[in-house]
């Protein structure tokens, strides 16, 4: 989700605010574990949607999503070639769908931001391999995103993983973001770019890494419900997103996905999405 006014003033956290920001994308992680283990053929989004709100809001947050630029639900919930912002509807999910479900809280006065993707079913083994690059990229940019080095650094490590080294897209149009007291702040984190450039990596950034993958070109276009992007070309995409702070002895993930995991690993209808190499 993106708003049209840009604040380009980085705001780095202290320790305490970094907890508050942890109790935030630990929630959100808890909703995308519930969503893990009710996703099957006939479950519908809006369902998924309405539950995420009632466990938002029995943890004392408030949905991050819901009424921001007037975006009327708590999740995003996109499918197959929606790449990101889709919106939850009633059609049921079915087998060989790929489900990326996206979902922000509000606690405390900070934000929280994390996303997954899930496979259903019956996958091709060219989509399996979609998600186990993007997810791995994700990885490997947590893994470098270190005081002193360069925003653009990243953003280089991600895009030649994604597309030199795999032969995917990575999106131009949306990238990922500082977050804070604001869902969206600086900086931007890009999933394409060149080493040496963008601001300086230090101590108490906090940001949403989120690489956003196409299987075929990297071209989006919006839908007509003025949020859904789609893959111009119609192949499916993937999106994961963690939320980290940097920290002196290296990066921190303050949205941990191992409960996802392990509901994913419990859902025989979900299939587990492997990482490539050693990334843990």
């Amino acid at each position: 989700m993106d708003g049209s006014k840009k604040d380009k003033t980085i705001y780095y956290k202290t320790d305490e605010e970094i907890e508050l920001l942890r109790e935030n994308g630990m929630l959100v992680a808890k909703v995308l574990a519930h969503c893990a283990s009710r996703i099957k053929p006939g479950v519908t989004g809006l369902e998924l949607d309405k539950e995420a709100e009632e466990i938002i809001r029995d943890h004392g947050a408030e949905p991050g999503f819901l009424g921001m630029y007037d975006y009327p639900f708590t999740i995003q919930v996109s499918k197959n070639s929606a790449v990101v912002h889709g919106m939850p509807d009633n059609k049921p999910f079915k087998d060989g769908d790929i489900i990326s479900i996206d979902c922000g809280t509000l606690k405390h006065g900070y934000f929280g931001d994390s996303a997954h993707t899930f496979a259903l079913g019956n996958i091709s083994d060219a989509e399996m391999r979609l998600l186990s690059v993007t997810k791995t990229a994700l990885h490997m940019a947590v893994d470098a995103f270190k005081i002193g080095k360069r925003v653009g650094d990243i953003s280089f490590l991600i895009q030649n993983y994604i597309e030199r080294k795999n032969r995917f897209s990575c999106v131009r149009e949306l990238v990922g973001h500082g977050l804070g007291r604001g869902l969206h702040e600086a900086p931007e984190v890009p999933n394409y770019g060149k080493k040496g450039k963008g601001p300086k990596i230090a101590e108490g950034l906090v940001v949403a890494i989120e690489p956003m993958v196409n299987m075929g070109r990297k071209e989006v276009l919006q839908a007509d419900d003025g949020w859904t992007i789609y893959t111009k070309d119609g192949k499916p995409a993937a999106h994961y997103e963690y939320m980290i702070a940097v920290k002196a002895d290296g990066p921190d993930i303050l949205s941990d996905h191992a409960e996802v995991v392990k509901a994913i690993a419990a859902n025989e209808e979900l299939r587990v999405v492997e990482l490539q190499g050693s990334f843990a």
